[in-house]
C-alpha cells in the first residue's frame, strides 16, 4: 500500500458541469505519461483497489479509443469507453469518457502533464459533462475514492520502477 503524501485535490463548483483535479506525483513526468500510454501499466493502477481490470482495447494516440472493464469484488462489471483526441507526449491528453451504464452522459476530459523539477510532476485535469445533475452524479458515484486510490497504486507503480 502507497505511503504517499501527494493528495488528490478536486474542486467540484455549484452550478457548473465540471470538476477539475490536481495530484503531484514523486516521479518524472515522462513515467507519468508512460504509465498513462501502455495499458499493461494501466491495467494494474487505474480504479479503486480490490477491482480487476479488463482492458479490451487501449490506442493512447490522437485519434485512437479504448474500451475496459472494472469488476469489482462481488463480481458486479463497470464498462467504460472513448477516444482520444489529442495526445502530446509528456504534455497532453484530450479524451472523451462514457461509462456505459450512464448511456449519452459524455464527459470531455483534460489532463496536462507538468513537469515540476527534482523529478517530480503535476497531473491537473479537468472533466466537463453536459449537465450539472450528471456530474454531480459521477461524483456521489463513489468517483474521488476511485481516482485517490487509483492515484495510490500509480505512485506504488512508479516506486517499483
Amino acid at each position: 500500500m502507497s505511503t504517499t503524501t501527494n493528495a488528490l485535490h478536486l474542486d467540484v463548483p455549484a452550478g457548473v458541469p465540471w470538476i477539475d483535479f490536481t495530484r503531484e506525483f514523486d516521479a518524472p513526468v515522462a513515467a507519468v505519461f508512460a504509465a498513462h500510454r501502455d495499458p499493461a501499466k494501466v491495467s494494474q493502477w487505474l480504479g479503486p483497489r480490490g477491482y480487476e481490470m479488463v482492458i479490451e482495447r487501449w490506442d493512447f494516440v490522437t485519434g485512437g479509443d479504448y474500451r475496459y472493464t472494472h469488476r469489482n469484488p462481488e463480481g458486479a462489471e463497470f464498462g467504460f469507453r472513448g477516444t482520444f483526441h489529442t495526445v502530446r507526449d509528456d504534455e497532453l491528453a484530450v479524451q472523451t469518457f462514457e461509462y456505459e451504464g450512464a448511456p449519452d452522459q459524455v464527459a470531455l476530459e483534460f489532463m496536462w502533464f507538468e513537469d515540476l523539477g527534482d523529478g517530480r510532476c503535476r497531473l491537473r485535469g479537468r472533466s466537463i459533462g453536459s449537465t450539472v445533475e450528471g456530474r454531480d452524479a459521477m461524483v456521489a458515484s463513489g468517483m474521488e475514492h476511485g481516482m485517490a486510490e487509483g492515484y495510490e497504486r500509480l505512485d506504488d507503480l512508479l516506486a517499483a520502477g
